[in-house]
């Protein structure tokens, strides 16, 4: 009971991200929203159409949002998941995941999966070529995207075509006193991101699961492709670069690029020139991996 309340209260802070969007808003063709049932709880999504494109049947990316697994809605996401669809030609589901400590490890991991099965099975009336998709997040929601692509492997499922890590985090062992953390305050205090870790992962013996440190899997080769963005300032770099490059020696086909002089979430805080340089990275790896696949 006592750590929902303090989620509860901490939910109740402004969300700077929100807040000063790095992205101007697009208009898209149309935002649908559309509130899908799954054993977790019933979930909203919003799915966002491209303004302008060249075929019927589009390619999709699920995105998870930031939030450290507590807090925060997808409409935070809004401006980037309109970029995204206008600028990869695709359409974008945009998932309000179930938050901790109410639902903790391994729930929003399980609703992801769900939520992906929704979408293959009303592809058709979603104008949405289910051989064509693929999934991504930042900072919790790039967890919650890496453990679906091992969750969806361990039950031997095809793979998403892609999977979009901004500023990962993916290891919940490792205390949060040992990474490099650049903040002083968040440095002083490891006990706040210890509170938040215990919001997701209550259990004993749950930090070191695959699915919630997936710097801890087993990997192979048959895992999605990866475009991981790493800030050079960031407590979770270490994990973000050891996860890369244990994909890369399994075989996966991994693109990583290391964005100087930023800070965790950046693609939500800024710099502006590097948010923006960031948002085109993966809108053109989702519409270059898109327009491979078969070829």
């Amino acid at each position: 009971m006592f750590t929902v309340m303090i989620a509860r209260l901490l939910r109740l802070l402004p969300n700077q991200a929100k807040k000063t969007p790095m992205i101007p808003l697009q208009k898209v063709k149309m935002k649908k929203d559309v509130q899908v049932e799954t054993s977790v709880k019933p979930t909203n999504i919003s799915l966002y159409y491209p303004l302008e494109a060249r075929q019927n049947k589009f390619p999709v990316y699920i995105n998870f949002h930031g939030g450290a697994f507590i807090m925060h809605e997808k409409e935070m996401d809004d401006p980037y998941c309109r970029y995204l669809a206008n600028q990869a030609e695709c359409v974008v589901v945009n998932v309000d995941y179930a938050k901790a400590p109410e639902y903790p490890f391994p729930k929003p991991i399980e609703q992801g999966y769900e939520i992906l099965q929704w979408i293959k099975r009303r592809a058709d009336d979603l104008n949405i070529d289910a051989e064509k998709m693929m999934v991504g997040g930042q900072s919790s929601g790039a967890n919650i995207a890496a453990a679906l692509c091992l969750y969806i492997e361990e039950k031997g499922e095809k793979q998403p075509l892609l999977q979009v890590l901004s500023c990962p985090m993916l290891d919940f062992a490792t205390p949060h006193a040992e990474k490099p953390e650049p903040d002083k305050w968040r440095a002083r205090y490891p006990q706040v991101a210890h509170f938040l870790n215990m919001c997701y992962i209550p259990d004993k013996g749950q930090a070191e699961h695959p699915l919630a440190s997936p710097v801890r899997a087993v990997v192979n080769g048959r895992l999605a492709s990866a475009l991981i963005l790493i800030a050079e300032y960031d407590a979770f770099r270490p994990e973000a670069e050891c996860y890369s490059e244990k994909l890369k020696a399994s075989g996966v086909n991994v693109q990583e690029e290391i964005f100087i002089d930023c800070k965790h979430a950046f693609t939500h805080l800024g710099p502006k020139e590097r948010a923006e340089e960031a948002w085109k990275l993966v809108a053109w790896k989702i519409r270059a991996t898109a327009e491979s696949y078969g070829n």
